[in-house]
């Protein structure tokens, strides 16, 4: 009941959201719908073959869902199935996270129920755990994956099953399917050697057994990425120019001590201290447990910035926290002098991260991180219409965003991104935007720009004097810009009715967004499809 329990209080908070999903999460939406259509890895029909996504393990779940009918085919219980399923499944993954940790709280307290709620509870309270849970992504799959690997080894260092082939095995194959969930993942394969020389000061061979088990999957995967896309790395990786890490990369860890508050900080820290000196806290199993927690922060510490909202990276590191922040203040409150004082800390640091919480999420709420519809109407969808109104059978169309686009579009997409475009990706890297803007401008020649924020001026393609030699500006408001090749406009008076159209159309769907940004965007995500909301 505590695992229900603790799922309802997360699933009631995701809620609180609606039908919000980010965009990247339609990228492996669109990888879905590709392979379970026999295309095989692209993004959309006649695109390149690109891994323009990072997350196999989270994409062969949402294809499993497309093949039995439940996902991408229309809706279940009145709610479109490509927002109900991957919420369904992050709820079944948290389901899997608490239940992991009831077996930890099981071991070490008389009350593993009350400790798996409050574990819960703390989770639940957690706006960038719950938000990048539900968001379509993978996170809840690759925070399962960790938070069982903990418990494993756990499980094995009190039962003294640590120098054991099974463990081994298992412990190779929960670090592999950490390492094909999200890249960073391959940081736990050290999960079990760590643990093993912490506490048995010995197991080469067992490690060695370990990497084997987690080499069976994620190197087949590794051979197939090289054979079939000829690089070691997903294009994702090349497009966000993701480098070796540095000791100096600690200081990304300064904005999610902000964002918990240095209070909880400090009583988190006290409370790692304590158990450390107190080994009968855990049972002695500590060290499982502190290991996938410090690997948590050091993959989040090695990966590149990201421009998204709540620390989509750190999910493992809340999962991890928990389990250890709950069961060390339990033991605390029990077993130091001065109940009322160790009370009172606890109190008042939760009291203070709860405030800045609570305000992370009515934040998120009322402007929630890009949505997937936004881009399914306004570049999909709608530039689907302009190309039926210069009546355009086939047609390019060079964008930023290409989650919601590439479920919708019924062009060619160029993604400016680079995520799924492997050339792109490589300009990006290498930091070549006059290579990029001759590539774009003198190569591939799309259609369709369409470009806004950031990417105006970031990439140079909206300045370069070329738009203008070569486009017709079709809708011009603030920072975005939709443009069309002169050569492909044969009828002026078509040309006129485009923008007619967009001076009408932009505006109400930018209004829609704005009004309703936790939305639906109608029944499917197809091309055609008229513009919907619910």
């Amino acid at each position: 009941m505590a695992v229900v329990a603790g799922t309802g209080l997360l699933t009631w908070h995701a809620s609180y959201y609606g039908s919000w999903l980010v965009d990247d999460a339609a990228i492996t939406f669109a990888y879905a719908r590709s392979f379970t259509e026999g295309l095989g890895p692209v993004v959309h029909p006649g695109a390149a073959q690109v891994e323009g996504y990072s997350n196999p393990a989270w994409l062969l779940l949402l294809a499993l869902g497309r093949l039995f009918g439940v996902f991408d085919r229309g809706t279940l219980f009145g709610i479109p199935d490509y927002v109900v399923f991957p919420k369904a499944m992050a709820a079944l993954c948290c389901a899997g996270i608490l239940a992991a940790c009831f077996t930890v709280a099981r071991r070490v307290s008389t009350r593993p129920a009350l400790i798996t709620l409050l574990i819960g509870g703390a989770l639940a309270a957690v706006p960038s755990f719950v938000v990048w849970c539900f968001s379509g992504l993978e996170n809840p799959l690759f925070a399962l994956a960790v938070v069982g690997l903990a418990a494993l080894l756990f499980h094995a260092q009190l039962d003294f099953r640590l120098d054991t082939r099974k463990v081994a095995v298992l412990a190779g194959g929960l670090a592999a399917l950490a390492a094909l969930t999200r890249p960073d993942g391959l940081i736990y394969l050290l999960a079990y050697p760590a643990v093993l020389a912490l506490c048995l000061r010995r197991g080469l061979k067992l490690a060695l057994v370990s990497f084997a088990a987690f080499a069976v999957p994620f190197g087949g995967y590794l051979i197939w990425r090289v054979l079939t896309f000829g690089i070691l790395v997903p294009n994702t990786a090349v497009a966000k120019k993701q480098g070796f890490p540095l000791p100096t990369d600690l200081v990304r860890l300064d904005p999610v001590v902000l964002y918990v508050g240095t209070p909880m900080v400090a009583v988190f820290a006290g409370l790692v201290y304590l158990s450390l000196h107190r080994p009968q806290w855990f049972s002695g199993g500590f060290p499982a447990l502190g290991v996938t927690w410090a690997l948590s922060v050091l993959a989040y510490a090695a990966l590149e910035p990201d421009w998204m909202a709540q620390f989509r990276f750190a999910t493992p590191i809340w999962a991890m926290s928990a389990l250890i922040g709950v069961i060390a203040a339990a033991k605390a409150v029990v077993n130091l002098g001065r109940r009322l004082v160790t009370i009172a800390v606890i109190a008042v640091a939760t009291f203070t991260a709860g405030a800045g919480f609570v305000g992370s999420a009515r934040e998120f709420h009322d402007k929630p991180t890009f949505h997937m519809c936004q881009v399914a109407e306004r570049y999909g969808r709608m530039v689907n219409q302009y190309a039926d109104i210069l009546g355009l059978e086939k047609a390019g169309l060079l964008a930023p965003d290409l989650g919601g686009l590439a479920m919708t579009t019924r062009l060619y997409v160029v993604d400016l991104a680079g995520l799924a475009d492997a050339t792109i990706a490589k300009y990006t890297r290498e930091d070549d935007k006059a290579g990029l803007r001759d590539y774009i401008f003198d190569q591939v020649k799309p259609t369709f720009i369409v470009s806004h924020g950031i990417w105006n001026g970031g990439t140079g393609v909206a300045l370069d004097p070329r738009i203008e030699r070569d486009y017709h500006p079709i809708y011009r408001h603030l920072e975005a810009n939709d443009w069309v090749r002169k050569d492909a406009v044969t009828d002026l008076d078509k040309l006129a009715a485009v923008r007619e159209y967009a001076s009408q159309a932009v505006p109400v769907v930018d209004q829609r967004i704005q009004d309703l940004p936790r939305r639906s965007c109608g029944e499917t995500l197809r091309a055609g499809q008229v513009n919907g909301a619910r």
